[in-house]
């Protein structure tokens, strides 16, 4: 496979003066001498003409001589090449591509909708111009099937505690890698250099999103009551062995389990319990 050469061309500002000699000479000439021969130097002139050409900052130029790859200029200025040469222009510069939101399956198959920011230049000017056909459509098609691969590989979100395994929502940093190392081996064979690649919006697809955030509800209030559980359960521990160290009541089980019911409901409740003054003894 063959790879970008950079050529020197020509010094254009010298080339130019000597055309202009050649013409100033051809034009005295005509005048002094009125021979009609020296017209054969117009055609000359003109094709020297042609093959001046002006390569800006971040800019390069792709020469090819009959078919024949001659190698590419990326200096900036104005040059001079062999005017049959055929020039093709390349920018250099960093471009941004903001994909579509393309609706895809999720590793355990829940529809989302996704894309991605890609911050890419042309690196190698060679493959970028013959080894693939269109190359900024071929950075388009191949963006949105790394996309699409990268989005079946992970799940959206974890749903159960403890679980360790990387997701689309709370892994970006390693998601983000796994995108920017896909898309740089699929854009290598056009000469694409990938500068940063990162997932641009997530979301659940319109027809899952409301059932979805009801999951997602209901996974957080059984996690913050599992809390109050094991948090009203250490105080109800605590408050039952100070009062039996400290010899403020001996409980026997009925009157434990009285007292463990009323503390339990009292810390694990939505609302403010109401309290109910006993003026008698706890068995009554």
């Amino acid at each position: 496979m063959k790879h970008e050469k950079q050529i020197k061309a020509s010094n254009g500002y010298f080339l130019i003066g000597i055309v202009l000699v050649v013409v100033i000479i051809m034009i005295a000439g005509l005048i002094a001498l009125e021979n009609l021969l020296l017209l054969i130097l117009v055609p000359l002139i003109i094709g020297i003409g042609k093959g001046f050409f002006i390569v800006n900052p971040n800019s390069s130029k792709v020469m090819v001589l009959f078919g024949a790859y001659k190698g590419t200029v990326k200096d900036n200025g104005f040059f001079w090449v062999n005017p049959f040469y055929t020039r093709q222009r390349f920018s250099l510069r960093a471009r941004n591509f903001y994909s579509e939101r393309v609706k895809v399956n999720d590793k355990i198959g829940n529809p989302i909708l996704i894309n991605v920011i890609l911050v890419w230049k042309v690196e190698d000017t060679y493959k970028a111009a013959f080894d693939v056909d269109h190359y900024e459509e071929f950075v388009r098609v191949q963006t949105d099937a790394a996309v699409r691969k990268l989005a079946g590989s992970y799940p959206y979100d974890n749903f159960t505690e403890g679980n360790q395994e990387v997701t689309l929502l709370s892994g970006r940093n390693e998601v983000n890698e796994a995108l920017e190392n896909e898309i740089t081996e699929r854009l290598a064979i056009a000469g694409i250099q990938v500068m940063e690649a990162r997932i641009g919006y997530l979301a659940y697809a319109p027809e899952i999103a409301s059932a979805m955030l009801k999951r997602q509800q209901a996974v957080a209030i059984v996690a913050a009551r599992k809390k109050i559980v094991e948090g009203a359960v250490g105080m109800v521990e605590d408050a039952l062995s100070k009062l039996s160290e400290d010899g403020i009541i001996d409980f026997d089980d009925d009157k434990k389990a009285s007292m463990v019911s009323n503390l339990m409901v009292v810390l694990c409740g939505d609302k403010e319990a109401t309290p109910v003054i006993n003026t008698g003894t706890l068995h009554s």
